[in-house]
Order: C-alpha cells, then structure tokens, then sequence
C-alpha cells in the first residue's frame, strides 16, 4: 500500500505516541497533540485504514492503536 500524506503523517503519529508512552494510542490524543487538523473521526478513519494495510494493531474494539 502507497501511503498519501495523510496516512504517512498519522503513522508517525502514532508510533511516536506509542514508543514515548508504551500504551495505545487514542484518535483524540493524535488530534490534540499533533498539528493533524482532523476530527478524532476522520483519524479514526485513517487508522482503520493503516490497520487494514496490516500497518498497525487495535488490541480490541474501543483500545487505541499500537
């Protein structure tokens, strides 16, 4: 899968969350903390996506993404 730059830009986010806390990362926290100007919604989206391309992991349904 060819990442957009949106994709590519929350990926980071995300990982970078992960490795600085060790826990989950939530669509909010990613929203708040990043200058990504998305609704949690529409990230939510995104991560759905980067999970489907096997690039990230949801533990269960209301976890963050690791």
């Amino acid at each position: 899968m060819s990442l957009d730059e949106r994709h590519r830009r929350i990926l980071f986010a995300v990982v970078t969350e992960h490795i600085a806390s060790g826990k989950a990362v939530s669509s909010r926290s990613i929203a708040k903390r990043y200058a990504i100007k998305l609704s949690p919604a529409t990230i939510r989206n995104v991560l759905s996506d980067l999970e489907d391309a096997e690039l990230l992991h949801q533990p269960h349904t209301s976890a963050g993404r690791v």
